[in-house]
C-alpha cells in the first residue's frame, strides 16, 4: 500500500500576535530554518516522497518559493489552498484526491519530533495492505499542559476515547499532530458537524475510527512539540537546536559547506555535492 505525505500548514497562527500579522506561522524560523522543513524531514525520515502541502490562499506563493516542486529534496510537491480557516480536518479533506485509494500520513506544520517516525509509518502500511479493515494510528505524548490538545482516555495501552481541549483532561497523554489514516478518513470526514468552534474536528474523526474499533496509538519516547504558543514556539526553537546538533554530529558535511539547496544534514561529502534528487538522498 503506497502511503502519501500531506502538510497541514494552513490556519491563522492567532496566538502568536504580531509574529503572524503579516506571514504564515510555519514559515517562521525555528533556530536554524523555517518551521515547515521540521515536518517535512519527518516525512521525508519515513520514506514518503508524494507529498502534499495545504496553505491559505495569502500564503501559498511564500511556500511555493521557498520549496519548489520538491526535487531539490528528492520528493514531489503538490499544493492546496484552504480558501478559509475550517479546521484540521476540513483542510485534510482537500487532500482526497490527492490520496486516492493509498494510505496517508498527515502532519501539522507546526510539530516538531525528536525521533523517526519510519518504523511506524512502515508497520501501518504493512498492516494496511494485510488486512482490508486498515484503520488509523496516533502517536501519543505525556504533557503538562493536556488541556491545549486533543486527550486520550486510556484503558490500559487502549485508546477509548479522545476529547478535544478538555478542562479537565481525563489523562496527560496529548494526542501529536501526525496522523496515519487509510482512505476511509473522506468518508468519516463528509460525516462530520462543526463543532462549537465551527470547524471540522480532527478529534472527531480520531473518535469515529475508536468507535469502528480501528484505532491503535503509540507512546512517543522522544521529545516533542508544537509551536502554537510563546513559550511552545520557544520550546521548538530549543527541541530544533537539539536536532541539528545531533545531526551534526552524525555527518561528515563540514560545516561551512554549502550546497545548492538548503544546507544537508546527510552522510553527503562535498564530492558527493553533485548527486541528483533521484538518488535518495532526502535529508534537509
Amino acid at each position: 500500500m503506497a502511503m502519501k505525505g500531506i502538510i497541514l500548514a494552513g490556519g491563522n497562527g492567532r496566538r502568536l500576535g504580531y509574529l503572524t500579522e503579516v506571514t504564515n506561522k510555519h514559515l517562521l524560523a525555528v533556530y536554524d530554518k523555517p518551521m515547515i522543513f521540521f515536518p517535512l524531514q519527518t516525512l521525508l525520515d519515513c520514506g514518503i516522497r508524494d507529498i502534499l502541502i495545504v496553505s491559505g490562499r495569502d500564503h501559498v506563493e511564500g511556500f511555493l518559493r521557498l520549496l519548489g516542486s520538491g526535487v531539490k529534496f528528492g520528493a514531489r510537491f503538490t499544493y492546496k489552498v484552504q480558501d478559509e480557516a475550517g479546521g484540521i480536518a476540513q483542510a485534510l479533506s482537500l487532500a482526497e484526491d490527492f490520496v486516492g485509494s493509498d494510505s496517508c500520513a498527515v502532519i501539522l506544520g507546526d510539530n516538531i519530533f525528536e525521533n523517526n517516525l519510519g518504523e511506524h509509518v512502515r508497520a501501518f502500511g504493512e498492516k494496511s495492505e494485510a488486512d482490508a479493515k486498515r484503520g488509523a494510528h496516533i502517536f501519543l505524548k505525556e504533557v503538562t499542559d493536556a488541556d491545549r490538545f486533543g486527550v486520550a482516555e486510556l484503558d490500559g495501552d487502549r485508546v477509548i476515547s479522545i476529547e478535544e481541549k478538555p478542562s479537565v483532561p481525563k489523562s496527560n497523554y496529548a494526542v501529536s499532530g501526525f496522523y496515519l489514516y487509510d482512505s476511509n478518513v473522506f468518508t468519516i470526514i463528509k460525516t462530520l458537524k462543526p463543532s462549537g468552534r465551527q470547524e471540522l474536528e480532527i478529534t472527531d474523526v480520531n473518535n469515529a475510527y475508536i468507535e469502528r474499533r480501528a484505532m491503535t496509538a503509540t507512546h512517543l519516547s522522544g521529545d516533542w512539540t508544537d509551536a502554537g504558543t510563546f513559550e511552545s514556539l520557544h520550546h521548538a526553537n530549543v527541541l530544533a537546536r537539539k536536532i541539528e546538533l545531533a545531526r551534526q554530529s552524525t555527518t561528515s558535511v563540514p560545516q561551512t559547506d554549502s550546497l545548492a539547496r538548503p544546507r544537508a544534514h546527510t552522510s553527503l561529502t562535498k564530492k558527493d555535492a553533485s548527486l541528483t534528487p533521484e538518488s535518495g538522498v532526502s535529508h534537509l
